[in-house]
């Protein structure tokens, strides 16, 4: 699952978790990314420290066997972590699928962590780039979400996305018990507070984000590449 920061894609990993044939991995290339480009995210020695930094044995990994003897690997990642100079052809020995959000929304949940938010951190860019070359790789367009169609119809959608893969739907998707998990990357604490409170997919609200005119700005720069995508999204 391919996604920028902010979006639901922690509570989607939380959804497949519950499911008792799902393991999941949460932003393999976190460390690998903040090492090579020294970006100043919380918490980044710990991240590095616990991630590791080899990018060839984190992928390797990625398209290994299936841990916990699962029948289901569902890989959380960030397109700002697959940096240019790593290789794609490793894509098509997956499964992939792209989650998008309307930019507003993302650089207004993001500027409450992190402040001086740039293009490149929110992943818009790359996550064109990297719907482009998986449809390259695999001769097809890759499966997007979108999360507002989403969080309208979690469960719909969530059966949709499980026909898509020839899975059978859960009912445990749905909801979860609050709190941590092991699995969660180090970085949980600066990131996760509210689907560490939740126990399943929060209603949808249409909101009005407050942006200051650099936010804005980038929202503008983002929305051609979200628009790119969502016409490909998932449709219930």
């Amino acid at each position: 699952m391919w996604s920028g920061p902010r979006n639901i894609s922690t509570a989607l990993m939380r959804a497949w978790e519950n499911r008792d044939d799902c393991v999941v991995w949460d932003e393999p290339l976190y460390g690998y990314y903040l090492d090579a480009t020294g970006s100043d995210h919380p918490g980044a020695a710990d991240v590095i420290a616990d991630q590791g930094t080899d990018s060839d044995a984190i992928i390797a990994r990625c398209i290994g066997g299936i841990p916990e003897g699962k029948s289901i690997f569902y890989q959380k990642h960030m397109t700002l972590h697959l940096l240019p100079q790593l290789d794609r052809a490793w894509l098509g020995n997956l499964e992939n699928c792209f989650l998008i959000r309307e930019p507003e929304a993302v650089i207004a949940s993001y500027a409450a962590v992190r402040n001086q938010a740039t293009l490149a951190d929110i992943g818009f860019v790359q996550q064109a780039e990297l719907f482009h070359q998986v449809a390259a790789i695999t001769g097809k367009p890759p499966l997007v979400i979108d999360s507002r169609d989403f969080l309208l119809d979690p469960r719909a959608m969530l059966e949709a996305l499980c026909a898509r893969f020839k899975l059978d739907f859960s009912e445990s998707m749905l909801h979860w018990p609050a709190g941590p998990r092991s699995s969660d990357g180090v970085w949980a604490r600066y990131w996760y507070d509210s689907v560490c409170r939740s126990t399943g997919f929060a209603p949808y609200r249409d909101k009005a984000y407050d942006l200051n005119d650099a936010d804005r700005k980038i929202a503008r720069q983002a929305r051609p590449y979200y628009d790119e995508l969502y016409p490909h999204r998932l449709k219930p």
